[in-house]
């Protein structure tokens, strides 16, 4: 294999070249922090003409909280289309033949859905909340059909709940949800903070992947990306969600914070449900174990904890 892998310093990309570490395998890495914009289709097919790829792991995105991809929506839409067809039409140019494998984060699935099944995802409006985002992962699957229907360039889709773990923004409008609390958590300890605002109102559910195993997925994908199933979007899912209630006592109990919490309900909340349907994930990945909720949590705060101050 040879691998490229886009957004390599961002919080997917991190995680996915440390699996690829672990297991001796050599990629090239390039994000916009490394001078490659997706988004500029001559840059992006000139890096894939000097290195070319037979695997292509697309983390690359502009994203954020949603309060983030709200208040910037405008931008965070136009920004993640023109990455998508920046790379597929580089793709195209240059090498047709690699396989190409893109996360799809589930904002992706209607509004109105509160148990998300692969043959649903279209069904329905996003939610106004990620109306900028999920606009673009949408835009990401058909772009990949097209280009596969005129190219014949292979692409594997995994749809992801939210995502925790280490190496993700410690700037909480940047960070997914779970490490941005976290985050919170850690300065607040470190500073004797007497107040630790929530944003939201604490009742949304949410389903939770913790980063290194997204990683881990991803190198089950490579290893045979011919798993009957694969050939449509997949879930990574566990079937299984918690309320930002109680999101908070589990990250509470790890700190024993003594200030007082409070809850920012002019922050939005989203979604009231995501949790994922996990049928067709245990076809095709019935070994797969995913880690420990508690012990994903101490990770996530360990890392924080080693590059605080923030």
């Amino acid at each position: 294999m040879k691998i490229a892998l886009f957004g390599a310093t961002g919080f997917a990309g991190r995680n996915v070249g440390d699996i690829l570490r672990t297991h001796g395998v050599e990629f090239v890495g390039a994000s916009i922090n490394s001078g490659l914009d997706l988004r500029d289709t001559a840059a992006t097919a000139a890096f894939l003409r000097e290195h070319e790829p037979t695997h292509i792991i697309n983390c690359a995105a502009h994203v954020g909280s949603l309060n983030y991809v709200t208040e910037k929506a405008a931008t965070v839409v136009a920004d993640n289309s023109r990455m998508i067809l920046g790379m597929y039409e580089a793709v195209a140019q240059e090498c047709p033949h690699a396989l190409v494998i893109n996360p799809i984060a589930n904002c992706a699935y209607p509004a109105t859905a509160n148990i998300f099944r692969e043959d649903e995802w279209w069904n329905g409006h996003l939610h106004r909340s990620v109306l900028s985002y999920g606009t673009s992962r949408r835009l990401l699957w058909a772009a990949a059909e097209c280009f596969q229907l005129q190219y014949g360039i292979r692409s594997i889709h995994l749809l992801t709940p939210n995502m925790y773990g280490p190496y993700d923004s410690t700037d909480p409008n940047k960070a997914h949800a779970l490490n941005a609390l976290i985050s919170k958590f850690v300065k607040a300890g470190k500073t004797g903070q007497p107040e630790l605002p929530i944003w939201g109102t604490g009742v949304a559910i949410r389903e939770w992947l913790y980063a290194p195993d997204f990683a881990r997925l991803v190198w089950e994908v490579l290893q045979n990306p011919d798993r009957e199933g694969l050939e449509q979007p997949t879930n990574l899912a566990q079937n299984d969600g918690l309320s930002v209630k109680e999101l908070v006592n589990i990250v509470q109990d790890k700190f024993n914070y003594p200030g007082q919490l409070t809850w920012d309900t002019s922050k939005p909340d989203g979604a009231p449900k995501k949790v994922m349907d996990d049928t067709k994930f245990r076809q095709i990945f019935p070994e797969f174990k995913f880690t420990d909720f508690n012990d994903g949590i101490a990770e996530t705060v360990k890392y924080y904890e080693s590059v605080y101050p923030y």
